[in-house]
Order: C-alpha cells, then sequence, then structure tokens
C-alpha cells in the first residue's frame, strides 16, 4: 500500500489483505536497517484475524521515499501523520529496537490515539557503544557482520517460520545489506543507530502514554537485555513477557512472540 506522507511516497506493508481502517489497527514499525519483512507472520496474522495492518518501511528505508529521519522524535511525528494519510483514528502500535522507542514516543504525544503499546527487544536508554557508532560510519558492511553475530542467540534455530531450513542469520545480513544499498545511503546504519544512542525522552514519554503497554523481551538478548528494560517498564507499569531468543524474536523465536503479541493486544 502506498501512502502520501509529509508530501513524500511511504510504502506499508498490509499483511495480505487490503487495509480498512474501519478494523481495530496494528502499525508495525521496524527496526535499524530493516523494513516491514521483519513483521511479516505477525503482521498477516493479524491481517487473518479482525485487524487492519500497516508495516510501514520508514522514510529512506527500502520501499519509502527518503531522506532518513535523524531523530526518534522526528520518525514519531511520522509515525502520527502515517495515520492520518491511512485514515486511522486509532491504533495498536508495535516497534522493535528502534521502532520501539518511535513507537513509545508516539504514543506518549498522541495518547488518544494510541490503544495498545508493544516495545520488543527493547531498552532504555538504548545506549550504543562509540566503537560501533564508529564502525557503522566507517564500514557499514562490517557492522552489519558484527550487529548479526550479537543479534541472534543461536546458529540454528528450530524450524517454525518461514519454514524448516531457513537461514536465520544470512537471512537478517542480507536484508540489512539491502536496505542499505536500496537508496544508496550508506550512512543510514549509522543514522539509525545515533537516533537509538541520542534519544532521552523515554521516561517523561512513558509518564504520558495511557495505553496499557508490554515488552516483549529476548531473554538471550546482547543487543538491548532484558535488564536494559527495567527502568522503562516500571514506568510504564508494562506488562513484561520474556522469550527465548535473542535480539530480532520475530525471527528467531516466530511462535512465541506471536504468542506474545497476541495476549498484547486482546
Amino acid at each position: 500500500m502506498k501512502l502520501s506522507v509529509h508530501g513524500r511516497q511511504a510504502y506499508a506493508y498490509t499483511g495480505g489483505k487490503p487495509f480498512d481502517p474501519s478494523l481495530p489497527c496494528v502499525v508495525f514499525l521496524h527496526g535499524a536497517l530493516h523494513d516491514h519483512s521483519v513483521w511479516t507472520l505477525l503482521a498477516r496474522w493479524c491481517a487473518h484475524h479482525g485487524y487492519g495492518v500497516l508495516a510501514p518501511d520508514l522514510p529512506g528505508h527500502m520501499r519509502s521515499e527518503g531522506p532518513a529521519l535523524e531523530s526518534v522524535e522526528a520518525m514519531a511525528d511520522w509515525a502520527l501523520a502515517l495515520l492520518d494519510a491511512a485514515q486511522v483514528k486509532q491504533a495498536a502500535l508495535v516497534g522493535h529496537s528502534m521502532g520501539s522507542l518511535i513507537a513509545l514516543e508516539a504514543a506518549s504525544r498522541a495518547p488518544a490515539r494510541v490503544s495498545r503499546l508493544v516495545m520488543v527487544g527493547t531498552a532504555y536508554p538504548m545506549k550504543v557503544s562509540p566503537a560501533l557508532l564508529e564502525l557503522s560510519r566507517n564500514d557499514p558492511l562490517a557492522a552489519i557482520d558484527l550487529v548479526t553475530t550479537l543479534s541472534y542467540s543461536t546458529l540454528a534455530p528450530k524450524p517454525g517460520y518461514p519454514g524448516p531450513g531457513a537461514w536465520v542469520r544470512g537471512g537478517g545480513k542480507a536484508l540489512c545489506r539491502l536496505v542499505l544499498a536500496r537508496q544508496g545511503n550508506a550512512l543510514l546504519y549509522h543514522q539509525d543507530f545515533a537516533a537509538c544512542d541520542a534519544y532521552r525522552g523515554a521516561l517523561d514519554a512513558a509518564a504520558r502514554v495511557t495505553a496499557p503497554a508490554t515488552l516483549i523481551l529476548g531473554r538471550r538478548d546482547q543487543m538491548t537485555p532484558p535488564q536494559a528494560a527495567a527502568e522503562i517498564g516500571t514506568a510504564l507499569k508494562a506488562r513484561i513477557e520474556t522469550v527465548d531468543a535473542g535480539h530480532v524474536l520475530m525471527a528467531e523465536a516466530p511462535d512465541p512472540t506471536l504468542a506474545a503479541l497476541r495476549k498484547a493486544l486482546a
């Protein structure tokens, strides 16, 4: 589905069904150097079980026109403008990693428009090491290799989505390389990481959120360890769901992640 957001073309995956703004809406917000495809299983389940689904590519990522936005606050404003463009009055916001901060900030800026807040693989502060920030600027392909190593807790997860034989790590690395190359912005990874590292508004944002909140965390996550989400979880009075996986829960433990999401949306 293509929409005009802030005068630029944006793409949103709708889960395999035409988008219907009259249905309860779920918006999925991806993380750094990802795109809508990380949500395919979860988005399709929602679309086929009574929800309207929008899983956008953020500006400057994959199929949404750039330039990429350089702060969590700007991306949150963009996400709310996406709702306007799709004629959605209220939605559940589900975000992974960087996307979880975007969802939180958006929920704080327009509390009445957010029915649920689900933060997946999150932390606050979402600090990025100076070494990784430098690597993402100077050698983004090496940064992709490093982050891929840290983002999965096993070389061979049990068979599940997308099916036996799928190489989860290889697929994740390939996606990041494709997103990096798609719009020719060699600094995109660095910009995404810098936005996460610079965001300082989460606790103030949490105080303004009125929607029920759920945190879905990977028990073996090395990028955003569960203990790093304790403060924001307390501030939101959030329910905590823990999945036996690393940072990219949706790929490594798709079925438990979907079960946790279903509980959060119920």
